[in-house]
């Protein structure tokens, strides 16, 4: 199994691949198209979606047909699914399920395609409009309720696809079994194609993340944390950037928190993927090992309106932090230290940490250039740690959904 904090992750990198990982991504779709290339998650043929005519249709059918396909080899990772559910249907490029439609009739076919996991998911509705001999892929990605992002281990479920015409007459329905991955899976793929989706673990607002910040103010001169101050010289901001990373890493510590190795999960690509603790799961816990801390700390830096980096190196994860706002230099933490050793050995740690590997073996996940790519945080409902896990209700229910 693929685990950061753990030798065994570097059999899946090569100097050359990480070099390309590790770039910026110029735009969504880069990472997307690599996503087909890949085979990943619910990818169709036709990756824009757009109609194409089919093969020469020997003989004519008097029905359409419609495939489907769900989620990475019939599982569904959230973190790719939340990221296609908050795109347009017209600009995805992936979805949670993709419906093939083939109208091998003479006639124009004219359709509504309803699609949702019950229990987990809202609707999903498109409508289908497409000339005979022509078939097209259509890219769903409901909304998934709150539980999903609850879940804490891999469960079975059910993709429903219900075709009507448009006056409400039956055309298809069926429905996939899926396999639903824990919230905390991390897909990273081979030779970490999709390490910058690691952003969606930086939860900036999370409420105890915000704790942390109300702590650490008190452990500046000033009692302020101010983030980048544009109108402060370069070399002040630099300092300040170094005041506010010390008192967020003595809060930590106050807090308790200490090195715990927990990256098991279940399901396939055991080789790929690994679990990560969400911050407010960290926090909570006071536990975290390299990747969780990182994302912790990445969490707490971005709160701040600042530019934080995770860092992936062979078997192992550091965080950084622009050190002003106009700068290339980055002030860099070795994480698992928090509950064991000073600051400035946290500090001189991931220095000569990253002194030791070649630049081919870094990736550096810029957040903010995550951002821009619509790799958003995961939803993180602020009372999943502390109030118990919601009852599941049967469909048709009229108690409140989970």
């Amino acid at each position: 199994m693929l685990k950061l904090c753990a030798s065994g992750v570097s059999e899946h990198r090569n100097g050359a691949n990480l070099a390309r990982a590790g770039k910026r991504l110029v735009a969504t779709a880069v990472v997307i198209s690599t996503l087909l290339v890949g085979g990943a998650f619910a990818s169709p043929e036709l990756g824009t979606g757009k109609a194409e005519p089919s093969a020469p249709i020997k003989e004519r059918s008097t029905e359409p047909t419609f495939t489907i396909t769900a989620g990475l080899d019939g599982e569904i990772f959230p973190v790719f699914a939340n990221y296609a559910s908050l795109r347009k249907p017209r600009d995805r490029q992936w979805g949670t399920v993709s419906v093939r439609v083939t109208n091998s009739t003479d006639k124009l076919l004219k359709a509504r395609i309803t699609v949702q996991v019950p229990g987990w998911s809202d609707q999903e509705i498109q409508l289908v409009e497409l000339a005979a001999g022509v078939s097209r892929a259509y890219l769903f990605a409901p909304s998934f309720l709150p539980r999903l992002y609850r879940n804490k281990e891999i469960v079975a479920a059910t993709a429903l696809v219900s075709v009507t015409d448009m006056a409400g007459k039956p055309l298809s329905s069926e429905t996939v079994p899926v396999r639903l991955r824990s919230a905390g899976d991390m897909y990273w793929g081979r030779d970490f194609k999709y390490a910058s989706f690691i952003a969606s673990w930086v939860t900036p607002h999370d409420p105890k993340v915000e704790q942390v910040l109300s702590a650490a103010k008190e452990m500046t001169p000033k009692r302020r944390l101010p983030g980048y101050e544009a109108s402060r010289s370069v070399a002040a901001q630099e300092r300040s950037t170094y005041t506010q990373a010390r008192a967020i890493y003595r809060a930590l510590q106050q807090k308790g928190i200490s090195y715990v190795k927990s990256s098991l999960t279940f399901g396939g690509h055991q080789d790929v993927s690994e679990r990560v603790r969400m911050p407010g799961e960290s926090l909570h816990q006071v536990s975290a090992n390299c990747i969780d801390g990182a994302v912790m700390y990445a969490s707490l830096f971005e709160n701040l309106g600042m530019d934080p980096v995770v860092v992936l190196v062979p078997g192992h994860a550091y965080v950084g932090v622009r050190v002003a706002k106009r700068a290339d230099k980055y002030l860099f933490l070795e994480t698992s230290l928090t509950g064991r050793a000073t600051f400035e050995q946290a500090v001189k740690s991931a220095t000569l940490g990253l002194a030791r590997v070649a630049p081919a073996d870094i990736i550096r996940i810029g957040i903010s250039e995550a951002r821009l790519d619509g790799i958003y945080p995961m939803p993180s409902p602020a009372h999943t740690m502390d109030s118990p896990e919601a009852v599941p209700v049967q469909l048709g229910s009229k108690k409140a959904r989970p």
